[in-house]
């Protein structure tokens, strides 16, 4: 490839018919892409906002991508589809969906729309966020974003940053996206499920029904070959992104303990190194929490000669106003340090790092077809996410990246990262296809196909649940699933508690697993007490467990008037408040849902009732409707044995049933192996509601 200021276009192979095209030069300029992109600012007049941008515009203009416009625009309007690679801190996020949106003000599409998607919804708030700044607007005028449960656009939105799964949503309400003109698929490197199925949705939508529509594949690392050939010999660019000289430094033995490890190397790296700021990768929420924690204790303990350590945790679950903190700059003699997953490996940027710690470990959930569950496992990453977090150190100078692993060991990581479908269940995919009309699933235009037998058992899983027919067409129960964001385990109770006449005490306790973290694990020396308030609160759930008690916690919850008392009983028993606030707003947005789709007010059915009264024999039904496989049997000696394969497993111990050996049968909403198979979200059963689900349902019991 050329290198230099001038592009350069050659023929690459084997993909005869594609053009990598490059652009752009290391440069020594301060990178702004994305910062500050998580502060929402408040603009009092047109005046604010146009002063606002003006002065961002003096940034943008340092940014390679914004160099080389002109190039770049030629490109993306002489292609149907176009690939971009766009090395991190070369601006494609904020600057690109720009120029397509001065372009479309200025043409006669002016109705049209550009959509922008995003793995994450981190990502997508913060970079409509951003770009709402550069361009001189209000969030949601003319820059907006769409996520899950939350939505600020409108019909003045011409840009709009969405997660790739809302975009979905709006491929199955109008598959021929006939109000946008481009779509941007950003972050396609990190090989989403979602991501893979609107790169096909995509690619048969253009070579059909919309020639016409414009499509930019943008990543941040060179996956582009299989991009390009996916896409017939769609053309490269490549732009470089701005970065430093960044010295790489391996253990000689490996660590046991990667918490420990990874506190000692940001002590030495305080006690021996300039000024500037740690950015810690790890492997999960857990770790990051304890990492925090220890470093937060210890810092105190270092003395005045060497800079106060203050760490921060960045992980997707963590509530706005927290992520936040990590990219304020601190003011005295201190030195920030940052524990993160992946997470801000591409999708955010946080100025003033100069030094990265890289456990190399990753925390994935590998689904077993066969068993129908989910494996939580810690595994050592790819060479391709090894490079992208060297790189966050030599952003804005030269930086070091200590990596807490040997360096053979580096030579035997995988080159790229595994894309998900290829360890996901694929249900909720495999919906989604056939609410879009796609009969033949097998010979789809899959980026990577999920193979034959997952299809097969995802397909038999829909049937189960009564949203496919004998002939494998999508039924009327199917296509309101599909148009639900939840699971289609979770849509199929929803639908059954209307049937049932008990739709809003569900709605509540489905609310309460759609939030991540809800219940947050006690410190092991609180653990009991926090325990025996929570059984204070749920008297039913101690019996009847875990979905129960969620709904008593929410009936609890909203009793509370006050702000400061909600926010004290939060602390009391171990909730995450701002959890419970994000519960409301999806618990509002699920009786939305429920509106449109049974075209009735279902906000308005039982409101007026004491929430108190619930019947919890119909409630668990309407669980079992969605999750009759997910069932076990109590056996004599006091284990479970699952239903359908009579494998052996355990309640989880942060049930509320952990204890109990009274359950003649017990239901989950997830069967996870670590050390060994766990229920989660564990209800208790009695042997008739089994028989009466499984009499109905058609569904075989293991003799085992």
């Amino acid at each position: 490839m050329a290198k230099g200021k001038k592009s350069a276009v050659r023929e690459r192979t084997p993909f005869q018919a594609s053009k990598t095209v490059q652009l752009g030069a290391k440069s020594r300029k301060v990178d702004e892409d994305n910062k500050d992109a998580t502060f929402d600012k408040v603009f009092s007049s047109k005046f604010d906002l146009k002063r606002t941008a003006t002065s961002l515009l003096k940034v943008r203009s340092t940014l390679p991508v914004f160099k080389y416009k002109n190039d770049i625009m030629k490109h993306l309007e002489a292609n149907p589809i176009v690939i971009l690679i766009g090395e991190t801190g070369s601006g494609k996020s904020t600057q690109i969906p720009q120029f397509l949106l001065d372009k479309l003000s200025n043409s006669k599409q002016g109705s049209k729309r550009i959509a922008v998607t995003q793995p994450r919804r981190v990502a997508a708030i913060n970079l409509a966020t951003r770009v709402a700044q550069e361009y001189g607007c209000r969030l949601g005028d003319r820059v907006g974003y769409s996520v899950r449960f939350d939505n600020k656009s409108s019909n003045k939105t011409k840009l709009k940053y969405l997660t790739d799964g809302m975009l979905l949503r709006e491929i199955m309400l109008d598959r021929h996206l006939s109000e946008y003109s481009y779509v941007i698929i950003d972050e396609a490197h990190e090989r989403t499920i979602l991501t893979d199925l609107i790169l096909g949705f995509l690619k048969e939508l253009v070579s059909g029904p919309r020639p016409d529509l414009k499509v930019v594949v943008m990543s941040a690392t060179l996956q582009a070959e299989k991009f390009s050939e996916f896409f017939n010999g769609a053309p490269i660019l490549f732009v470089e992104g701005r970065k430093f000289p960044v010295q790489r430094q391996y253990l000689k033995a490996p660590c046991d303990d990667i918490v420990d490890a990874i506190i000692c190397c940001c002590v030495q790296i305080n006690n021996g190194e300039q000024l500037g700021d740690i950015l810690c990768f790890m492997p999960g929420q857990e770790e990051i929490d304890k990492a925090v924690a220890v470093l937060n204790k210890i810092s105190e303990l270092l003395g005045s000669s060497v800079p106060r350590l203050v760490g921060y945790p960045l992980y997707a679950a963590l509530p706005p106003a927290d992520q936040a903190k990590v990219f304020v700059p601190l003011k005295g003699f201190k030195r920030k340090v940052v524990f993160s997953t992946n997470l801000a490996e591409t999708s955010v940027t946080i100025s003033g790092v100069k030094f990265v710690v890289d456990s190399g470990l990753r925390k994935v959930k590998v689904w077993r077809h066969q068993l129908g569950l989910a494996t939580l496992l810690t595994v050592p990453i790819s060479k391709a996410s090894a490079s992208q977090r060297t790189g966050r150190a030599g952003r804005e100078s030269a930086g070091k990246c200590y990596r807490l692993y040997r360096e053979e060991d580096y030579q035997k990581l995988p080159k790229q990262t595994e894309p998900e479908i290829a360890r996901s269940e694929v249900t909720s995919p495999l919906l989604m296809l056939k609410k879009i009309g796609v009969d033949d699933i097998v010979n789809w235009s899959w980026l990577e196909n999920p193979g034959r037998e997952a299809i097969v058992l995802g397909l038999q899983e829909l049937y189960q649940l009564r949203a496919l027919d004998d002939a494998g067409k999508i039924t009327s129960k199917g296509q309101q699933m599909a148009l639900l964001p939840l699971a289609p385990h979770l849509s199929c109770v929803l639908l059954q508690a209307h049937d049932l006449n008990c739709l809003l005490p569900v709605v509540d306790i489905v609310s309460c697993l759609s939030v991540e973290n809800l219940l947050m694990n006690p410190l092991p020396e609180q653990r009991d007490e926090v325990n025996e308030k929570r059984f204070a609160v749920a008297n039913q759930g101690s019996k009847f467990g875990d979905l129960v008690m969620m709904k008593e916690l929410y009936n609890a919850y909203v009793s509370l008037r006050d702000a400061d008392e909600r926010d004290a009983w939060c602390q009391d028993l171990c909730i995450s408040k701002r959890g419970f606030k994000n519960v409301i707003k999806v618990r509002a947005q699920l009786i939305s849902y429920m509106d449109k789709l049974l075209k009735m007010r279902v906000g308005d059915l039982h409101d007026a009732e004491e929430t108190d009264n619930f019947d919890i024999k119909l409630v668990t039904q309407c669980f079992l409707a969605g999750f009759a496989k997910n069932t076990a049997i109590g056996m004599p000696d006091r284990s479970f044995r699952t239903s359908t394969t009579g494998e052996t497993i355990s309640v989880h111990p942060s049930s509320m049933l952990f204890m109990d050996r009274t359950c003649p049968a017990i239901l989950y909403t997830e069967y996870i192996f670590t050390t060994k198979g766990y229920a989660r979200n564990v209800s208790r059963l009695e042997l008739s509601w089994l028989q009466e689900v499984v009499g109905m349902s058609g569904m075989k019991i293991s003799a085992k």
